[in-house]
């Protein structure tokens, strides 16, 4: 039985192992990607980080001492730094592998989709503006959202199915955060900060952060990859279903 203060950590573990042993595969060589995936991850991972040790230090969240090894990078929990590391990489590998095998093509429900939601969460954010983790996180996905509809970023269909799919894991690692099989939750939630309203055990902010975190991530792998593709081609199509011997 390991050591419980290891839990979180087992988690970012799990989470990543699978999809980076998958990165080498012939089938999935998404290893070649990464330099067009690292330098985006390593900027989002650098904002949300300090988002995070901002809401630590108010209390709007914190860390349970029992099930992290206490090695900290400032307020952070070394777990929490490598979370912003395992579930993007995670994420950003499924959607790279959905994009060379599937393809999708309803850009104009995606970008409706888009301004629909953002309105949603702007009103949202508007009714609970003193809620800082709900007004914080709905705002700032409110604006990233409507930026890409009016971008007409034409892999916002792909994103959507992608991140409806990685729901499921989500959900599985991020019940068990937040106390569904485990006597008190890993990462605990100041409610005077947040709706209250639970997804399980799951707040339902976290769906829209999770949404938020992968949006940046894969938004930033998309761009660079188009600038290196301008560069060597002078041309690049975003919508294109590209196939794995195109994406190298």
């Amino acid at each position: 039985m390991p050591d419980k203060n290891y839990t979180y950590l087992l988690i970012d573990l799990l989470c990543i192992i699978v999809p980076l042993v998958a990165s080498f595969h012939p089938r999935s060589p998404f290893y070649r990607q990464w330099k067009y995936y690292l330098p985006a991850n390593l900027l989002v991972s650098a904002l949300f980080l300090a988002w995070d040790a901002i809401f630590t230090d108010m209390g709007i969240w914190g860390f349970n001492p029992d099930y992290i090894t206490g090695i900290k990078l400032y307020n952070l929990p070394i777990e929490e730094v490598l979370f912003f590391i395992c579930i993007p990489y995670a994420c950003t590998y499924t959607y790279y592998v959905f994009a060379s095998y599937v393809k999708t093509s309803f850009p104009l429900l995606a970008a409706l989709l888009s301004y629909v939601l953002a309105a949603a969460l702007s009103v949202t954010a508007l009714l609970y503006i003193d809620r800082l983790y709900s007004s914080v996180t709905f705002f700032l996905l409110s604006a990233l959202l409507v930026g890409m509809a009016r971008r007409s970023t034409l892999w916002l269909d792909r994103f959507f199915v992608v991140y409806a799919i990685m729901l499921v894991p989500f959900f599985i690692s991020n019940g068990i955060l937040t106390g569904s099989t485990l006597d008190i939750p890993i990462v605990w939630y100041n409610n005077a900060h947040n709706l209250n309203f639970r997804i399980f055990t799951i707040p339902l902010e976290d769906c829209f952060y999770a949404m938020l975190l992968l949006l940046l991530n894969i938004g930033g792998y998309e761009w660079i990859k188009e600038r290196f593709a301008k560069q060597m081609t002078g041309s690049y199509d975003t919508h294109k279903n590209y196939t794995l011997k195109q994406v190298k």
